[in-house]
């Protein structure tokens, strides 16, 4: 007859207690992640009412939202891999808190001006915080679940991320349209949700072991193999592709409805928005188990068609076909996204993996920054229309380019 003595007892509450607490954790990082990337698309629908107030031109709404994607770059560049070594909570903690100072930003600094800087400061949060969030997800999944499957942390962190940034321009459309002080009551309400999960990853553990010694600092490097290269440049204009889609639909997207289309409810506005991040959220969670093949080829067929769709409707002009168009490409960016970063995956060393991913989301939003600018640009010398046709010409080319590579 075998005797349990109180120390079996303490030390089985604690092994039960381990998973518990991981669990809890896992859901507060979901949470955190998604408040926090839904603040970045927040000014998505209140676009109009700055250049109303301020009189300027669509170019500059594309310069403010660039200001955002050069922010991220710059981010993941510098500071995107050093959770490895100084903690997961710690850098999920300090991007929560940086972009709380771009929420503050934009309710005491409302100037053009300070717009663009809160774009910066709001950039630099989200470099920081996807790849860290994405590997904190997976690691607190392992820890409570011992064994399992990857699927929830990969299910959540997409979760997380594109619904969260689907939820912002949402959130403030509706705020915008009645709730009244369009310009602060959505930077309130996101301040609220940042704070409130800032102050619960109190009760999250660490899942990275500090190192005793801290290592030298170097920005982030980028490694792949001489042979793969070309197939990496490949994913990585795929990436481009998809975000600069997502970039239209969170800058000059709602000054298109407004202007051609002559609807000017902001809710309407977020509500569009929404529609295209859902639906890349949706076609990333439905297509998880497809192989990254399928993934590449179906997603830029999909984008390819709703690219023409969108051409289609800025020159009828047709506010559902717009939308259908939006929902059709956004979900094909997504499932193209989610090939692009299988392909960086299978093809990388795993040493080097978090590198060749970095590699991928500057491509993506360094693709972003310059196609958005672009179209600003176009916009001072040609019609909205021709600017969205152009627009759609060059992400076309640069999809058939890379197509095989990504597809074969």
């Amino acid at each position: 007859m075998s005797t349990v003595t109180r120390a079996d007892i303490t030390e089985e509450s604690v092994t039960r207690a381990v998973p518990r607490r991981h669990h809890r954790a896992f859901w507060i990082v979901g949470y955190v992640f998604a408040a926090t990337m839904a603040f970045t698309t927040l000014p998505t629908p209140l676009y109009v009412l700055y250049q109303a107030r301020d009189g300027f031109d669509t170019f500059m709404i594309t310069v403010i939202f660039a200001a955002y994607a050069v922010g991220v770059v710059g981010s993941l560049f510098l500071a995107g891999h050093l959770s490895d070594w100084a903690g997961r909570r710690r850098m999920v903690l300090l991007a929560v808190l940086t972009n709380i100072l771009a929420g503050v930003l934009f309710l005491f600094w409302p100037t053009t001006a300070g717009l663009i800087v809160a774009r910066v400061v709001s950039g630099v949060s989200v470099g920081m915080l996807t790849a860290t969030a994405t590997a904190y997800l997976n690691e607190l999944h392992a820890a409570a679940r011992p064994g399992a499957a990857t699927t929830r942390s990969e299910i959540v962190s997409t979760a997380a991320n594109l619904g969260g940034l689907s939820l912002g321009p949402l959130i403030a459309g509706l705020l915008a349209q009645y709730a009244g002080h369009a310009l602060v009551i959505p930077y309130l309400v996101s301040e609220v949700l940042m704070i409130a999960g800032a102050v619960a990853l109190a009760f999250a553990p660490e899942t990275v072991t500090r190192p005793a010694r801290r290592p030298a600092y170097r920005p982030q490097r980028i490694t792949v193999p001489r042979a793969q290269r070309a197939t990496f440049l490949a994913a990585a204009v795929t990436g481009a592709v998809a975000f600069a889609l997502f970039g239209i639909f969170s800058s000059v997207a709602p000054s298109l409805i407004a202007g051609l289309l002559h609807d000017t409810s902001h809710a309407v506005a977020g509500a569009v928005a929404f529609a295209v991040f859902g639906a890349s959220a949706v076609a990333q969670i439905l297509l998880g188990r497809s192989s990254r093949r399928f993934q590449s080829g179906a997603g830029l067929a999909a984008l390819l068609t709703g690219l023409g769709m969108v051409t289609a409707a800025a020159w009828l002009p047709s506010f559902w076909l717009l939308v259908a168009g939006g929902i059709v490409a956004g979900a094909g960016a997504g499932a193209a996204f989610r090939g692009a970063i299988g392909t960086a995956i299978a093809i990388t060393p795993a040493a080097f993996r978090g590198e060749g991913l970095a590699g991928v989301f500057l491509g993506a939003y360094a693709g972003m920054a310059v196609t958005v600018v672009g179209l600003g640009v176009a916009t001072l010398w040609v019609s909205m229309q021709v600017a969205v046709l152009g627009f759609a010409i060059v992400l076309a080319v640069a999809v058939l380019a890379v197509a095989r590579r990504v597809v074969m």
